[in-house]
């Protein structure tokens, strides 16, 4: 049998959690293991990746401050001077330093937990407040636009027509669409089944008869393929979250739409406003979005609900002033 090397190799010391501190380790050392961890827990490949990109910007601004790369040289005074604000001088958005402050915060706790580090540095440094900006979503005007500029000639023009319908009548996340199957949809019940969903429960989303329809045109059209998948490419593979959002985007320019983004996530916000104007209430709209929390609901109802439009009209200041020109 061959001799052991002496020095433990990463996979080996990270058996010593808790007893091995965080010193032992380089910075790029325990974010490794953090992934690691990550994709242990079984997180979203999506979410891992957002880690992994988030905390290699991290280590850049550090590397280039010249802070050593060590967890016990990393306090919450760095991380306010050599992070945040040099994030800030830089010119980005509070929404930006907030999501990588996010990932930092998710690795720090980490450490925290598993005993490689006494100290928490990031139990002192708060997100930034900002602005919430206004949502914005697409009128049916802009909608049919959309729908118009896809070729019901071609296979991807019918593709694309089919999934813009679908956003707008399930408020999907982009990478729950990409996720769905041709068996997700049943037609007798009028449900589709949300599998890769962002909070790991599987839920149920109700289409009506319009979309029922296309969803049978589109898959007579699309045949039986080898994939599972319910979109597909022109070379019959699964439809990526980044194709298909460029494809959005791509339509949004084609319609010239202006004075708003046309993405995915504009589709989603549309399909919440166009709820909401419609009579759903906030616990409707939450089980159909997935939304672990009622905050985000509550701000489309808020925002959109037309009780308040309408209502504006009997209590408007100016409306009951009788002599305002």
């Amino acid at each position: 049998m061959a001799r052991r090397k002496n020095d433990l190799s990463t996979d080996e010391l990270k058996q010593l959690s808790g007893v091995l501190p965080a010193s032992n380790f380089t910075l790029a050392e325990m974010i490794e293991i953090f992934l690691d961890d990550c994709a242990v827990r079984n997180l979203r490949e999506h979410t891992v990746k957002f880690y992994k990109n988030e905390l290699a910007t991290f280590i850049r601004l550090l590397e280039a401050q010249g802070i050593e790369l060590n967890t016990d040289k990393i306090s919450a005074e760095v991380i306010k001077t050599n992070v945040i604000k040099a994030m800030q001088a830089q010119g980005i958005k509070p929404v930006s330093i907030n999501t990588r402050l996010r990932a930092v915060r998710a690795f720090f706790n980490f450490l925290y937990k598993q005993k490689y580090i006494k100290r928490n540095p990031m139990q002192q440094v708060q997100l930034l407040r900002h602005r919430k900006e206004v949502i914005e979503t697409l009128t049916v005007d802009q909608i049919n636009k959309l729908l118009n500029a896809c070729d019901l000639r071609t296979f991807v023009g019918v593709r694309d027509y089919t999934i813009i319908l679908t956003f707008v009548e399930t408020g999907v996340r982009a990478n729950e669409l990409v996720g769905i199957n041709v068996d997700d949809i049943n037609f007798s019940s009028g449900f589709i089944r949300i599998r890769n969903a962002k909070s790991y429960r599987e839920r149920l989303v109700p289409i009506q008869k319009k979309m029922k329809e296309q969803l049978k045109k589109y898959l007579a059209v699309r045949g039986q393929l080898n994939t599972d998948s319910l979109f597909v490419t022109l070379d019959s593979n699964p439809l990526s979250k980044r194709q298909m959002q460029s494809r959005i985007s791509y339509y949004g320019d084609m319609a010239n739409i202006k004075g708003v983004r046309v993405s995915c996530h504009t589709l989603r916000h549309t399909f919440a406003k166009l709820c909401v104007v419609n009579g759903a209430n906030v616990f409707q709209l939450q089980a159909i979005l997935g939304h672990t929390t009622l905050d985000m609901t509550k701000t489309y109802v808020n925002l959109f609900s037309s009780d308040v439009a309408e209502g504006h009209k009997q209590f408007s200041p100016l409306q009951n002033i009788r002599n305002f020109r």
